[in-house]
């Protein structure tokens, strides 16, 4: 008599399920926000559906982001009302498809020079207009004594009040881990830690995906009449031809939530380099970004850890430093992270890097003569739009929008965000969420390495023994501790 199924054999029997004869309807390339979604939406289809991730599910840009579901506020003084009037209504839908982890937020935008309260609340007032039935709240002006008395940490020198209005913000790992749970409730097969090397069409008409297993590195072939690549940053690595990316490096810090204790973010209008600026409250802390520096894509190897660059840091710090008395400063910094946004390239500028803020946040999509589907840009507030782009230009079996549904996800896991999961905690997150790692559960199961990277390191050998106890594989203590050094190199004092 067998003993019941491990995670090991479990494991085992996925990559063979990867390798079926027949094949897939629909094989997906990337486990982001967007790899995600598009698995979700076709699998609530009812298409066959397999999902293959290089490393752990969001474990790159769609971990770090500003926890923002938005419509763009920035976008309107670009003059990007489409891209606005979309992105309000897929934060609607992403609000109503995870009400555990998404919610409404309230923003404050200070006003420093005359002009600032009227434009700006001009500005967001188009804005509620853009979101008609889908408006979380108002837009209204506020003058300078009630906002001193509502945030006594806002600096008062030339301070001529205030603009407020409503977004979101959301947990993004915590999101994607939902929809991974979701498509595979669908019937989804989704698989983590294996690598797709390349891309072809068999003479039998089935896309062929060559794969290598991590931990074994043994090869794996995948059939499917549709392939979406959904890699973001590395999307060029398996589709040839001119480059559709062109990297953006988004930095943040996150320091405790006394250096501005409400309810509501802040927004700096404007940033030295041209951005806005969030203080967004999160889990307890606030996160402050973010940057937007050029990457060169050649620079950059599969996986590789992005980190802030120090003057990225010194940034955030002097434009917050305007604004809250007392302001933090390098030493009070908890934790601090990049993230790689996957801008889609203008063919003007695909010799170059050229500014990156002024490149379009919306996505493109691109089908190669060989069928194979490749889809980046955009941001976790249009994955569902992207979602159903994809899936209707699919070559073979497209699905309509009519044909999914956003239906609420699964939403069971342990809240222990803030804080080191138990053994107990960290065995359902190994057995029902893919955790294989330390950083898995660190970084994107629990937050604490996003919060509190020193506390993270202190928990990190605990954890590591209970993976190891529960999976018989390596946690990779060490992999996780040479990325954690390396982020506190960063910001450490």
């Amino acid at each position: 008599m067998t003993g019941p199924m491990t995670i090991a054999d479990r494991r085992a029997e996925a990559l063979i399920a990867l390798a079926r004869p027949a094949g897939f309807d629909l094989a997906v390339i990337g486990g982001g926000a967007t790899g995600l979604a598009v698995a979700l939406q076709a699998a609530r289809a009812g298409r066959s559906v397999a999902l293959v991730e290089a490393f752990d599910f969001a474990s790159g840009t769609s971990s770090r982001s500003t926890k923002l579901l938005h419509g763009g506020v920035r976008y309107l003084g670009q003059g990007q009302i489409t891209l606005v009037r979309e992105a309000l209504r897929e934060r609607a839908r992403l609000l109503a498809l995870a009400p555990g982890l998404a919610r409404p937020l309230r923003f404050v935008m200070p006003a420093y020079r005359w002009w600032e309260r009227p434009f700006y609340g001009l500005g967001l007032k188009l804005y509620d207009w853009l979101a008609g039935r889908a408006r979380l709240g108002a837009t209204r002006t506020v003058g300078r004594a009630e906002i001193l008395r509502r945030y006594p940490p806002l600096n008062p020198t030339h301070l001529r009040g205030a603009v407020s209005y409503s977004d979101a913000q959301f947990d993004d790992c915590g999101l994607a881990i939902a929809m991974a749970r979701g498509a595979q409730q669908a019937g989804a097969l989704l698989v983590n830690r294996v690598h797709a090397q390349a891309i072809r069409r068999g003479q039998d008409g089935l896309m062929r995906v060559a794969l290598v297993d991590h931990d074994t590195h043994e090869p794996i072939e995948l059939c499917a009449r549709d392939v979406v690549n959904a890699t973001g940053v590395w999307v060029d690595r398996l589709r040839g031809g001119s480059p559709m990316v062109q990297p953006s490096q988004g930095a943040h810090i996150v320091v405790g939530r006394h250096f501005f204790p409400f309810d509501e973010a802040l927004l700096l209008p404007r940033t030295a380099d041209g951005r806005v600026l969030f203080v967004v409250p999160w889990f307890g802390h606030c996160v402050i970004g973010t940057t937007d520096t050029p990457r060169d894509a050649g620079d950059l190897s599969l996986g590789q850890e992005p980190l802030p660059f120090s003057d990225e840091i010194d940034l955030i710090l002097s434009e917050v430093s305007r604004v809250l008395h007392p302001a933090p400063s390098r030493a009070d910094i908890l934790s601090a992270w990049a993230g790689l946004r996957p801008l889609v390239r203008p063919e003007a500028s695909a010799g170059g890097a050229g500014q990156t803020r002024q490149l379009s946040r919306e996505h493109a999509i691109e089908i190669n003569p060989d069928g194979l589907v490749s889809i980046t840009g955009g941001k976790w507030t249009s994955c569902l739009a992207m979602a159903d782009d994809v899936l209707a230009q699919l070559p073979n079996r497209p699905i309509s929008h009519r044909q999914t549904d956003d239906r609420p996800l699964p939403v069971d896991a342990p809240d222990c965000a803030t804080r080191v999961p138990t053994a107990a905690e960290v065995k359902w997150l190994a057995e029902q969420t893919w955790a294989r790692t330390v950083e898995d559960v660190l970084a994107r199961r629990s937050r604490l390495m996003f919060l509190d990277l020193r506390a993270a390191i202190e928990a990190a050998p605990a954890v590591a023994a209970t993976l190891e106890a529960e999976t018989g594989c390596d946690a990779d203590l060490a992999g996780f501790m040479l990325i954690a050094q390396s982020w506190l190199a960063r910001f450490g004092h």
